[in-house]
């Protein structure tokens, strides 16, 4: 496929995604049910393309295309639009849809305008093992997790928010409880944090094979090692009961702001992550 098929594909996704949070933030804003289903369309359809896409570009390359740092951004907007999907479709919980488009939005204009490539196929064949497309997959799969974890947060101190100033809107009687908020937040992050724990141990098995004289103290692997300490001490304080409610969602917010770090910067500076320099 030429870079100006993967320009004009991406300009495309934008463009609705763009008119998808349009029609949901008139919804938020109206309560509006037919834009809320319009909206919903646009997420679907999105979600199929994005998919046929990746399938076609996945045939075209030869392998599972997630070793750079472009295939690896597409998958993880492709993860998050599906986990909203599902979610929408058997929780139907309020205001989750419009929160993730936002979020998938603004990470596929970073995709399409950042100035990284979408693949080096030579290196990315000598990348390509088995250790590490396991690595790369869970740890995407688990920053889907922490993504809409940190969605729930957001929700959770919105309708705080509105609580706390008595503002008995509509916005709030579509919402659901608190405590349910709290607890899909607490999930989501229950589940990514022992996926990316293995992602990272394969993935610091693969490196130990592959890479001569990896350093211990690369950024990347500290990163990671932080990160799981920031998601292990959360879960430790929430099943304590040490931490809860508010605080434990400010928490979990600044938890997904080191996720972002870890994703883009730290990957950046390291060695140990050199493909997606």
């Amino acid at each position: 496929m030429g870079e100006n098929f993967l320009a004009k594909m991406h300009e495309v996704t934008i463009l609705l995604y763009a008119f998808c949070v349009l029609l949901y933030f008139i919804d938020f804003l109206q309560n509006n049910r037919k834009a809320k289903q319009w909206a919903a369309f646009l997420l679907s359809i999105i979600w199929a393309l994005q998919t046929v896409f990746f399938l076609l570009y996945m045939i075209d390359i030869g392998r599972f295309p997630i070793l750079t740092l472009g295939e690896g951004l597409y998958f993880y907007v492709w993860i998050i639009i599906s986990l909203t999907l599902v979610f929408h479709k058997y929780s139907r919980i309020e205001f989750l849809s419009f929160f993730t488009s936002i979020l998938g939005f603004i990470l596929m204009v970073i995709l399409t305008f950042a100035p990284f490539r979408w693949q080096s196929e030579a290196l990315a064949q000598n990348l390509a093992s088995e250790l590490l497309f396991i690595h790369i997959t869970m740890s995407i799969v688990a920053y889907g997790a922490f993504s809409l974890s940190f969605i729930f947060s957001l929700l959770y101190l919105f309708q705080y928010r509105l609580l706390k100033k008595k503002k008995w809107g509509i916005q709030l009687m579509r919402m659901d409880n608190l405590v349910k908020l709290e607890n899909m937040s607490y999930i989501l992050n229950a589940l990514g944090m022992p996926i990316f724990l293995l992602g990272v141990i394969l993935g610091l098995q693969w490196a130990y094979i592959k890479i001569p004289h990896l350093s211990w103290f690369d950024w990347k692997i500290v990163g990671s090692f932080m990160l799981i300490g920031i998601y292990g001490l959360y879960l430790y304080v929430k099943l304590r009961k040490e931490m809860a409610g508010k605080s434990l969602a400010f928490y979990n917010i600044g938890a997904f702001l080191f996720v972002l770090i870890n994703f883009f910067l730290l990957g950046k500076l390291s060695a140990f992550h050199f493909w997606l320099q």
